[in-house]
């Protein structure tokens, strides 16, 4: 199998702009679908703290694009292979990018990435990327790089407030066929961390014990799964 290929990331069925939840972050992500949907936009980058969504609308873009020659791939990931990986790259035509941030202080890297933006644009193809940080703020050391990301279209995601969390429980409970009310959510969000990730697992770990049990998810359910 062509390196690439596997080390595509492979697609989440639950990761579409239709189930993208939260309030915050909705005009964000109706707003990059927009751009998805024109295909004149050479780049885009999303930007966001951890748990705002960034992966999500990264492979809803994929899926939105079904039928196109898309590729998602992890740059953490790609950091374990030698630079020349990327070559070739630029013949997809939709590459998304997620954890764009890691090559950041990686002379070698930045350098690769530079040169494959230079052939995805005359290639007349498109690149979304997501990261961390704007552009402009970036840690990225090759000016040349970062001039490439800032002329791109910039969508900023802010950090889930609690009401969003909530909202994204209930409708990821909802999806597997689970009953989660907004006391037994509001619930788990006063006693677990506040992490989507951790948020979710909590949800997995609910799910398989409910299913085990065929009992429903109520407060002393939930008090007697996670030992609260």
């Amino acid at each position: 199998m062509d390196v690439q290929l596997a080390l595509g990331v492979r697609l989440r069925d639950d990761a579409h702009f239709s189930n993208f939840h939260g309030a915050r972050n909705h005009a964000a992500a109706e707003r990059l679908k927009q751009l998805v949907m024109a295909g004149n936009v050479p780049v885009t980058v999303i930007c966001g703290d951890q748990d705002t969504g960034k992966s999500h609308l990264l492979q809803a873009v994929c899926h939105e694009l079904e039928g196109t020659d898309a590729l998602c791939l992890n740059v953490q990931e790609l950091l374990a292979q030698a630079p020349g990986v990327l070559d070739g790259l630029e013949h997809w035509q939709v590459l998304c990018l997620d954890d764009f941030d890691s090559i950041a202080g990686l002379p070698q890297w930045e350098e690769a990435f530079f040169h494959l933006f230079n052939r995805i644009m005359d290639a007349g193809h498109r690149l979304f990327v997501a990261m961390t940080s704007p552009p402009a703020q970036a840690a990225i050391a090759l000016p040349d790089l970062k001039s490439r990301l800032a002329l791109g279209v910039v969508i900023q995601l802010g950090r889930p407030q609690d009401e969003d969390r909530c909202m994204i429980l209930i409708a990821r409970a909802e999806q597997r066929g689970l009953v989660l009310s907004e006391e037994v959510a509001g619930f788990i969000l006063r006693r677990a961390s506040r992490s989507m990730g951790e948020l979710l697992a909590i949800l997995d770990r609910l799910d398989e014990n409910s299913l085990r049990a065929q009992r429903r998810l109520t407060i002393p359910f939930v008090k007697s799964v996670m030992g609260w």
